[in-house]
């Protein structure tokens, strides 16, 4: 009988892997300043993900709790919520999302005095958009190798 159950399980995980490969990752990008969010999502979405922006922290805390991301990229010193902030909540949510947190200033003390929230990566600005997409790349864990888009 196992036999019988294991083509078609090995079918379904195939069905879901496909699925997954042609879902376009989806990436939320926060920062209040308009230009740096304004650029940021250009770019990522020039590199065939799809992008939602959000201003700061609140309304990125909404567009998390409505759709679902592969990936958050967030400023940290922001209106309403900060960075840290938003990581922390998205971590007591239990949230299974990367984080990039692209900052002025690196939280050093927020982030030592609550280890856990620690970022998949930080950039510092003023960062290149090189470094920008290979950072998506990487928290996304794209290694095909394939060309980046600028």
């Amino acid at each position: 009988m196992q036999k019988d159950k294991a083509p078609h399980t090995e079918m379904l995980v195939n069905a879901a892997l496909q699925v997954r490969a042609e879902r376009p990752r989806r990436i939320l990008v926060v920062d209040d300043d308009d230009d740096i969010r304004e650029l940021n999502t250009r770019v990522i979405a020039l590199s065939s993900y799809h992008v939602d922006a959000a201003a700061d922290g609140a309304d990125a805390w909404q567009a998390l709790n409505t759709n679902a991301y592969d990936l958050l990229v967030t400023d940290n010193k922001m209106p309403n919520v900060s960075g840290v902030e938003l990581l922390a909540r998205v971590h007591a949510a239990r949230m299974d999302i990367p984080a990039i947190l692209a900052t002025g200033t690196f939280p050093e003390d927020e982030l030592n005095q609550r280890p856990w929230l620690q970022p998949f990566a930080t950039l510092l600005k003023p960062y290149s958009l090189d470094q920008l997409l290979v950072t998506v790349r990487e928290a996304l864990g794209v290694t095909d190798g394939a060309p980046l888009t600028i």
